[in-house]
């Protein structure tokens, strides 16, 4: 699970990357750094709940 995640933000970063470097995509760039913000934020909410138990 942990190496999805970590695929996750990765390919998130990239497409963020790529986004901000090709001027015309800069939507690309919004939309990788909100993905990226609910793949961390959902993680973040997982392991607060998988350590209640």
């Amino acid at each position: 699970m942990v190496k999805v995640l970590a695929a996750l933000v990765l390919l998130w970063i990239a497409i963020g990357v790529v986004g901000f470097i090709i001027k015309g995509l800069f939507w690309l760039f919004v939309l990788a750094c909100v993905a990226l913000g609910f793949t961390l934020a959902g993680t973040a909410g997982g392991r607060r709940i998988l350590n209640r138990r």
